[in-house]
């Protein structure tokens, strides 16, 4: 018995022990985090702060504040994110949610001041342009590619992102609705301070950041899904199997409007095998019915590997 309950407790010593997977795993999610964080930084300096472009959030709020005050934008970001750290301690997650929340915006307050004093002396011109719309188009992009890497991590900026989930969490909006309320009115105060033009070139940004965000957080739609409707199962299966070499799903359906049996075929293909799969379609039943939609993502055989 004794030695039952040793051995017992040393497995629950191993099992509690993190593997050096995990180890690794937390540090190449780290350093993710702070590549999008940096990145995020170095965007935000070149292209926004200079020009007072306000795209809404924490960061868009210290660019205001500074026009008045001229105190460091980084300094103020991680000042004013305290209480809402507080409140999503509380109300997202506790330690789990603080964790990634609390390093990216400490590091993103520090990069944005270091890099304020020493890139205009490292550059040969600083800011790059003084074209308003290049300097939205690319900081949106550049924006939009460190918050992905971030999000990729498991980690936010924090801000107005903590303030619209919580919002979204006790009204349940649509969260894209909350974020809009939230970015929305900072973006229209920037319009009163700096005029109503850069409300036009602050609503682009946040749009360019969201885009460029989706776009590094899931990456390019490679797949397209097929739904097929047919009388001839048995053939349009066998010929898109046999010739684009893809799995098949089927099941019988009935059409509520004629209450006719007919049967749903599911195919997913990579985006270059469309046209062929439609050639086949036509080929096997000239009466079946097609949507073709874009899909993400496609995970699995054939596609991209499953994640580990």
């Amino acid at each position: 018995m004794r030695r039952k309950l040793r051995r017992s407790k040393n497995d629950k010593k191993q099992r509690s022990r993190p593997s050096w997977s995990r180890i690794w795993h937390e540090v190449k999610l780290l350093l993710l985090l702070t590549i999008g964080t940096v990145i995020v930084a170095i965007g935000y300096v070149i292209f926004q702060v200079p020009n007072n472009i306000v795209a809404g959030g924490l960061s868009g709020l210290s660019i205001i504040i500074n026009h008045f005050t001229h105190w460091p934008v980084g300094l103020m970001y991680w000042i004013m994110n305290i209480p809402l750290l507080l409140l999503g301690f509380f109300q997202l997650g506790r330690w789990a949610f603080l964790y990634r929340t609390l390093l990216a915006a400490t590091l993103f307050s520090i990069s944005v001041d270091l890099l304020l004093i020493y890139l205009p002396q490292m550059m040969p011109q600083f800011p790059l342009t003084d074209d308003l719309l290049l300097n939205t188009i690319y900081g949106g992009i550049v924006g939009g590619i460190g918050g992905g890497l971030i999000y990729r991590a498991g980690g936010t900026m924090g801000g107005t992102g903590i303030l619209g989930r919580v919002l979204q969490k006790r009204t349940g909006r649509p969260l894209s609705q909350v974020y809009f309320y939230t970015d929305g009115i900072i973006i229209l105060l920037a319009g009163v301070v700096f005029g109503p033009v850069m409300v036009l070139y602050g609503f682009l940004m946040l749009f360019l950041n969201g885009v460029a965000s989706d776009y590094t957080l899931e990456g390019p739609s490679t797949a397209r899904t097929a739904t097929i409707i047919t009388n001839k199962p048995d053939e349009m299966i066998s010929a898109l199997m046999v010739r684009i070499h893809r799995g098949v799903t089927y099941w019988p359906i009935t059409g509520g409007y004629t209450g006719a049996q007919r049967f749903l075929v599911l195919c997913t293909v990579t985006r270059p095998q469309v046209n062929e799969l439609k050639e086949v379609v036509a080929e096997i039943d000239k009466e079946a019915f097609v949507t073709i939609g874009i899909s993400h993502q496609a995970l699995g055989s054939g596609f991209t590997p499953m994640p580990k």
